[in-house]
């Protein structure tokens, strides 16, 4: 490779790092071909740090003043104990969608306080283009729905409460 083959890479690698960043993308690859078996085969990549997320919890006083039961599937917490941590909940295995019906316009797999035995389907996680079915892992009692249909859930976020 020639001195000058070689500074021409070097522009070229440093403006796809440009474009990488102007267009805000996470990675970028380009192969170059230049005949007599040369070729040039360039992957970019950036890591983006997430933003700290800063939480907020309410106060009793503005808990109390809420209007009880909105038009929400979503049931009210009983207490502010973390629901993940609830012994009957039903965290989500994958990052994704929530819907708690079949298709739009369909029942909901389940309501609160509707009975559910081991292996019936709670609600449908779609991730890449797939729908994924959420088993109950326990028979019980549907006690709290903490997801709102057409929702985007987290690995590890709690769906149901199951007692």
């Amino acid at each position: 490779m020639t001195k000058k083959e070689q500074n021409t890479d070097v522009e070229f690698i440093q403006s796809l790092a440009e474009l990488l960043r102007e267009n805000d993308l996470t990675e970028l690859q380009v192969k170059r071909d230049y005949g007599d078996d040369k070729q040039l085969n360039v992957r970019i990549s950036r890591q983006i740090m997430a933003a700290p997320v800063q939480q907020i919890a309410a106060s009793p006083a503005l808990v109390a003043s809420a209007p009880a039961a909105a038009a929400s599937p979503v049931e009210a917490p009983a207490n502010t104990d973390d629901p993940a941590q609830h012994p009957g909940a039903v965290t989500s295995p994958m990052v994704g969608t929530v819907y708690l019906a079949a298709e739009p316009g369909a029942a909901n797999f389940v309501a609160v306080g509707s009975s559910v035995s081991e292996g019936q389907t709670l609600l449908i996680i779609e991730a890449m283009k797939t729908m994924n079915q959420i088993p109950a892992p326990k028979s019980g009692k549907i006690t709290r729905i903490l997801v709102d249909d057409g929702a985007p859930v987290e690995f590890g976020s709690p769906l149901v409460i199951i007692e």
